[in-house]
């Protein structure tokens, strides 16, 4: 069986679509359904059930994609590790990570490392927390950065540090030119809040609730940045993280004057840490810097030499 069978059809798996897993690997689609029956016929099994244009794995497809998966990361690893033996700091991560930390934490974070090995590379994706979460368990990515923990007794969390949260008003508002607002100011305000299921309104609500009242949620969005447009526009106001240094915000953001406002973030590997070494290394880079409340902090000294070290 060729490798180029097990890219394929772990392609075709993922799109569920003829049509779009051909031109994800950029064949004809002619030549993917071929090798789709080539392949069945070895097996002696279909390994999708057909469903209009949709396909769909079934038990014999699930158990073979688990398998092709297992394979394609061995072989990846062994790649990997010739590479590693020719050049130790030579190899690529790929990091999965909540979009708004693509302003500050994934930057500062491979950029310094980038100063201690040059030569390695980096595939970057943002997404939404459960999307990262899933890329990491599934293999998709090497190592996933998201806040809060997430429920995954499957997957190793490495805490990071806390963002402080904030407030976000309209212009004008009554709290614009407060130094700070308590969660229980905003017991009567319409709030713009992400949907159910998200970290972020977990945390919302968690902190409503220990004020004694329910947050009025007027608008549910699925992503960070599309709260502030609609504070902006007078919806209501919205908890959000503190701007790091740098960040730009459309509305004025209130401290809030609450011990327990933060929001957790952290790494998220699969258990027993990523299966490459040049991951590996990165991720002993980031476990060895500092704990950090806030913006990221100098990494320290003895962080380097952990990191330039094949673990």
């Amino acid at each position: 069986m060729e490798l180029r069978e097990l890219e394929w059809f772990n392609t075709l798996a993922e799109t569920e679509n003829m049509t779009a897993a051909s031109a994800r690997l950029n064949i004809s689609q002619p030549t993917l359904s071929r090798a789709l029956a080539r392949l069945e016929r070895k097996l002696g099994v279909k390994l999708f059930d057909r469903r209009q244009n949709r396909l769909q794995l079934n038990r014999y497809g699930a158990i073979f994609q688990a398998h092709a998966m297992r394979a394609m990361n061995e072989l990846s690893k062994a790649e990997e590790r010739i590479s590693t033996l020719v050049d130790p700091d030579q190899g690529q991560v790929s990091l999965g990570f909540l979009n708004s930390f693509g302003e500050w934490l994934i930057p500062d974070l491979v950029n310094r490392y980038r100063d201690l090995a040059p030569r390695t590379s980096f595939e970057l994706r943002g997404a939404a927390s459960d999307t990262v979460t899933d890329d990491v368990r599934q293999g998709r990515i090497d190592i996933g950065f998201v806040a809060p923990e997430p429920t995954a007794e499957d997957l190793d969390w490495t805490p990071l540090g806390l963002q402080r949260l904030s407030v976000g008003v309209p212009a004008g508002h009554r709290f614009a030119d407060r130094g700070h607002v308590t969660i229980a100011d905003l017991e009567d305000e319409p709030m713009v809040a992400l949907r159910v299921g998200y970290g972020l309104r977990h945390i919302t609500e968690r902190l409503c609730r220990q004020a004694g009242f329910s947050p009025q949620i007027v608008i549910e969005a699925t992503d960070l940045y599309t709260l502030p447009p609609f504070v902006l526009a007078g919806w209501g106001v919205a908890i959000v993280p503190e701007p790091q240094p740098g960040q730009q915000t459309l509305t004025p953001v209130i401290p809030i004057d609450d011990p327990s406002a933060f929001r957790p973030y952290g790494m998220l590997t699969r258990r027993g840490g990523p299966g490459g070494q040049a991951a590996r290394r990165f991720m002993a880079f980031v476990t060895a810097r500092p704990k950090a409340m806030g913006a990221p902090q100098e990494a320290a000294p003895q962080a380097a030499g952990v990191a330039t070290k094949a673990v």
